[in-house]
């Protein structure tokens, strides 16, 4: 799906098919193929930018939804039992990510889910395919077993869309793992990633700084004040997390005027103009210009949106974070340097203060800049680019016995469990987290729209306290 700063409707990426565009007979193609999914927009964005950047770099780009490539229609289960955690049971995910990270990656369920994708992923490739990039951990986890196994000769490269690196990123096979930055960089070595490459994050080129005549006719365009601070607050595509309470949270504490983009969902859009909330959007189809009427971005997941803001010279807040990734992304980016992360309620109006007209808003807006400054070697689709020139290496090492995967033996027997598994939950490792009567309370409790603000006996509640 597109991200939220995308031109495109929704139905354009569609047009990524499983079949390549052909080629004419006449010379052999210098072809790459992008394995995203349409999980969230911050993975397919960064597909989105990379294939634009290859393509001018002489390339024919081919992009795959990973969750095409499973079998029944799985992929949609997947994403809809994704987001449905994320809204119903923000606790289970929570719990979800820390066992699977504790872990060191997914457990057996979702391995073997990703195992029915193998073939079709083959079949989807053209034999003329010198490079094959991931944006997404689970795609990285299927091509990366397909070349440890001898059965993809081209090398395989991840880019990691996220700060913060969660060990399902880090996938036996994958030749190259690429980072935006120093610190998810020093992440994915620790979480035993080979050959990590720093080249600098990749977004649309539409977000950059902008003008004082582009700030104002921004302002004129969505109706938004003349002179007052805007607080751009954002909550992903699927607009996610607390984002009502937040928005009150910004308007009452006084430092800027609200400007909250619900992404699609459309019901929390309404929902805000009822409360008062002037400036509420569903589905914005220019962000490079909000992004421009804005003093500061308000984000709880530190995702594509972090980066696009970077990339503009807005500073960026982190706050009331949604679980999982939001708190470890939080985490990340405040040790990078690029955005502070508000834990703290009372703070909230000072630091807004601060990052809108003060030091702390200059120094961020220097490293956020920086980013992008200094790309090294062309940034990551050149190294891409130079991966696929370079001809196809050694097949990679075969991971140690503790990383390995396990056997053929239980696919056919698990398969159908995992499936259902993976759909409800996440697809990354539930498993890991529960035992089979926790795990089938934990999957019906999050299904439970009565019951999803209140965890199962023995865990805590999600709360939206200072560390939320």
């Amino acid at each position: 799906m597109p991200h939220l700063g995308s031109s495109a409707h929704p139905r354009a990426l569609a047009a990524a098919t499983l079949h390549p565009d052909p080629v004419p007979a006449t010379a052999r193609a210098e072809r790459v193929a992008i394995v995203s999914a349409s999980i969230g927009a911050g993975h397919d964005g960064a597909a989105a930018e990379l294939a634009r950047r290859l393509t001018a770099h002489g390339l024919v780009v081919d992009r795959f939804d990973l969750l095409d490539l499973l079998p029944a229609r799985l992929g949609r289960l997947v994403r809809d039992g994704y987001h449905r955690m994320l809204v119903q049971a923000p606790w289970a995910y929570q719990r979800v990510y820390r066992s699977t990270e504790r872990a060191g990656g997914g457990g057996p369920l979702a391995a073997v889910l990703l195992r029915t994708a193998e073939e079709r992923m083959l079949g989807a490739l053209h034999p003329d395919t010198g490079a094959v990039v991931s944006t997404y951990p689970g795609a990285s986890r299927v091509l990366g077993s397909l070349r440890l196994r001898g059965r993809l000769a081209a090398p395989v490269l991840t880019y990691l869309t996220d700060f913060s690196v969660h060990p399902l990123w880090v996938a036996d096979g994958v030749d190259v793992h690429l980072a935006a930055h120093a610190v998810p960089a020093a992440q994915a070595r620790a979480a035993g990633a080979r050959n990590v490459r720093v080249g600098g994050p990749v977004v649309d080129p539409r977000f950059r700084p902008g003008s004082a005549r582009e700030r104002d006719a921004a302002r004129a365009r969505f109706g938004l004040p003349e002179n007052a601070p805007l607080a751009l607050l954002v909550a992903g595509s699927w607009g996610v997390g607390p984002v009502r309470q937040v928005a009150l949270e910004l308007r009452d504490c006084g430092a800027a005027v609200p400007v909250v983009v619900c992404g699609r969902n459309e019901t929390l859009a309404e929902r805000l103009r009822a409360d008062g909330i002037e400036h509420a959007y569903g589905w914005v189809d220019d962000m490079p210009a909000l992004m421009h009427a804005a003093d500061v971005l308000v984000q709880n997941a530190g995702g594509l949106s972090s980066l696009e803001a970077f990339a503009t010279g807005l500073p960026v807040a982190s706050y009331r974070c949604i679980p999982g990734h939001g708190l470890t992304n939080a985490a990340a980016l405040e040790e990078a340097g690029a955005a502070v992360w508000i834990r703290d309620p009372a703070g909230l109006k000072s630091v807004l203060c601060d990052l809108i007209d003060g030091s702390l808003g200059l120094s961020q807006r220097t490293v956020g800049l920086a980013l992008f400054a200094a790309e090294p070697d062309g940034g990551p689709a050149a190294e891409i680019a130079r991966v696929h020139h370079a001809g196809t290496p050694p097949l990679p090492a075969r991971p140690t016995a503790r990383r390995r995967r396990r056997g053929a033996r239980r696919l056919l027997a698990t398969a159908a469990v995992a499936s259902a598994v993976w759909a409800c939950a996440v697809g990354t490792g539930i498993a890991t987290a529960y035992d089979g009567p926790g795990m089938i309370h934990a999957i019906g409790h999050s299904l439970d729209p009565d019951d999803a603000d209140d965890p199962p006996p023995g865990l805590p509640s999600h709360t939206e306290g200072p560390h939320s």
